[in-house]
């Protein structure tokens, strides 16, 4: 149920939204450490098998049934293929690349959705929004850096999942106006730990010490606690009062990136950061501004 629009659950909604984006940091961390030693396919595995469990135990008592029934089961399971695929795409990616780089360029999706919205879904354009959709790839060609030395071919997996993501939150969208949240990111992790279990079985490679179960754990717990408070968010809060705070997460990234493996972002990656944060903010104030 949705609370009511006042500026104490507004803050609430930052608040709870500013923790989700903790959480992500904590997963892409955590991820890229243990994909140096187990194969990309068991993380990912293990990342939704964590979720559902996690999440199960903690919304089952209240929600019971409900958290299986959805109004459009093939959109969840596309949803749910669309989930790992992103994944994925993003814990290969972490195995090359600095967590500076995949966040910078996993923040492009607002430009993205912006593009896709007006391709598919015929949502007009003005031309501030073409301008900062144009400003915002530039902002990715830098940080990307094609052609030269920057470049690594892992770059495309971050873009891939980039394009995936901008898709998803528009399939998301569709879905919140008939299924509750919490049915959705439940269902959602589950059609994903179901559909890759083939796969993670056939790749399983024992982990090799109690330190890498406890971070295996960390990873689901992360990831179900970061989308389940991502969904309570939106109850108190606007998409358009909460979606300005998405760029915490690069700050995160960014600091655990340097605590933890001691990576410091070139001054191409921060430039292309300034550029797409500042394309995406300019997007979202357009939406917020009355038409």
């Amino acid at each position: 149920m949705l609370k009511a629009d006042t500026a104490r659950n507004r803050l609430i909604g930052i608040g709870l939204v500013s923790v989700t984006f903790v959480c992500f940091a904590v997963l892409d961390t955590t991820a890229k450490w243990l994909v140096r030693t187990l194969p990309v396919v068991e993380v990912v595995w293990l990342r939704f098998v964590g979720h559902v469990l996690f999440t199960g135990l903690l919304l089952a008592p209240r929600h019971g049934r409900a958290l299986l029934k959805a109004a459009h089961p093939k959109l969840q399971l596309l949803r749910g293929t669309m989930l790992f695929a992103m994944t994925g795409l993003n814990f290969w990616a972490l195995q090359y690349l600095q967590l500076a780089e995949t966040g910078a360029i996993q923040f492009a999706v607002p430009l993205l959705i912006a593009l896709i919205g007006a391709w598919l879904l015929g949502e007009r354009l003005d031309a501030g929004r073409w301008a900062a959709i144009g400003a915002g790839f530039v902002g990715v060609l830098l940080i990307v850096r094609p052609g030269t030395g920057g470049f690594h071919p892992a770059m495309l997996l971050a873009l891939g999942n980039a394009v995936l993501y901008a898709l998803f939150n528009l399939l998301t969208r569709r879905l919140a106006a008939t299924d509750r949240p919490e049915a959705t990111q439940f269902l959602s992790a589950l059609a994903a730990a179901t559909l890759l279990a083939p796969f993670g079985i056939a790749a399983w490679r024992m982990p090799a010490d109690a330190t890498e179960w406890a971070l295996l754990a960390l990873l689901g717990i992360a990831g179900g606690t970061g989308h389940w408070l991502l969904a309570v968010a939106h109850r108190f809060a606007p998409a358009s009062t909460l979606a300005p705070f998405l760029y915490q997460q690069i700050v995160w990234m960014t600091l655990l990136g340097w605590a933890v493996f001691g990576d410091v972002p070139g001054w191409p990656v921060v430039a292309g950061t300034g550029v797409v944060v500042a394309s995406g903010l300019y997007l979202i104030a357009r939406e917020r501004a009355p038409r």
